[in-house]
């Protein structure tokens, strides 16, 4: 984010000692610097909204998706997987046209009925399409058993799905990549600035200015906090569109404490990338080393508990899993207060520990 020396400096120098008049004039500084860089608003807010479009429409049809099934032959059992409508038929003439589609990949797994033999083969590297299949299979044939045997099933069972009717997966979407997108919105901004104005000395007169630094430290977290609430509203608004189909939960608002105090988290971890980076290409590159792999370690991309234990203890840890857990509690899920509790106490303690690291190595110019 680029603010010029003419915008700060002037800022500075009409400015009086009266704390509210510095902060209304360095915040409205910053945030002309904000709107006037359309590379900073574009990273800022299209860049991230580029993956809610892109995964929104990949996988707003996700739950019609079926596993591909070769069969061969033709019976009961094969009439009971149709039926499962879980699975795709493909029909093929032979077990050996059969297997040559499934060792090229055309199909993960094959059934073939000869008679009272059911034969099933599957490619191991595709291990979610195998485990469908087997269990499929397995499922049908034991039923299949049962009934030719003229038992009567000792148990039943009674499967649903606790969200919803309605949900789609840009429900899970939504939170995990607006948690991203103010992580790196807040980071990227705090980092920036800090690098550019101490580079071209707008630091140093803002020290020599009757400007106190929290006056200079509160407009820029101010302006941070607004973009953050514009990317949300952004994000929700296009989420909630009939192409997406969010359904937020009764107590979404509860996402606006979160969203601030993620704000928070992370615009003071922009200040300790900003306070030893030297230029803008490296405050840039220590960005990405921490918002990045965080993402990815948060959940906001893939679902976190598909991970190892191991690396799911590590989650707990980052900032980033805490604000997409709470986001996802309150948008879409329907828990209420005593849901962000535990994500808001992590944020502010993350925000405190890394804001003092961060003023120790705080420095006014580059000297």
């Amino acid at each position: 984010m680029t603010v010029t020396n003419e915008d700060v400096g002037q800022q500075a120098r009409t400015e009086t000692p009266s704390s509210s008049h510095s902060f209304k004039a360095l915040s409205r500084a910053a945030f002309k610097g904000f709107i006037r860089d359309r590379a900073t608003l574009f990273w800022t807010i299209l860049f991230p909204l580029m993956f809610l479009v892109i995964f929104g429409l990949l996988f707003n049809d996700g739950g019609e998706n079926k596993t591909e099934l070769g069969v061969v032959g033709d019976g009961p059992v094969i009439t009971a997987l149709e039926k499962t409508g879980a699975v795709e038929i493909t029909e093929f003439d032979s077990q050996d046209a059969a297997l040559t589609a499934v060792q090229e990949g055309d199909v993960p797994g094959y059934v073939a009925v000869d008679g009272d033999t059911v034969t099933v083969r599957y490619a191991a590297s595709n291990q979610a399409s195998a485990g469908v299949i087997n269990g499929l299979v397995d499922g049908v044939v034991n039923n299949a058993n049962m009934q030719a045997a003229n038992v009567q099933p000792r148990f039943t069972v009674d499967a649903q799905q606790v969200e919803d009717s309605s949900l789609e997966p840009i429900q899970y979407l939504t939170p995990g990549l607006l948690a991203w997108a103010v992580a790196m919105g807040a980071v990227f901004g705090s980092a920036l600035t800090l690098v550019v104005w101490r580079k071209n000395q707008v630091l140093r007169r803002l020290r020599l200015a009757p400007v106190s630094p929290l006056a200079i430290l509160s407009s820029r977290l101010t302006v941070s906090i607004g973009i953050a609430f514009v990317q949300a509203f952004v994000f929700i608004a296009l989420a909630l569109l009939p192409v997406f189909g969010l359904q937020l939960s009764g107590q979404w608002y509860l996402a606006v404490p979160l969203v601030a105090l993620g704000t928070l988290a992370f615009f003071a971890i922009g200040m300790l990338v900003g306070s030893f980076s030297k230029t803008e290409e490296s405050a840039s590159g220590a960005a990405n080393l921490v918002v990045l792999p965080m993402a990815f370690l948060s959940g906001s991309f893939f679902p976190i508990d598909q991970t190892p234990e191991w690396l799911q203890a590590v989650s707990m840890v980052l900032p980033m899993r805490h604000l997409n857990d709470g986001l996802s509690a309150v948008l879409v899920r329907g828990q209420g207060l005593e849901a962000i509790l535990l994500p808001c106490g992590v944020l502010i303690a993350f925000a405190v520990v890394v804001g003092f690291i961060a003023s120790r190595v705080f420095t006014w110019d580059d000297a």
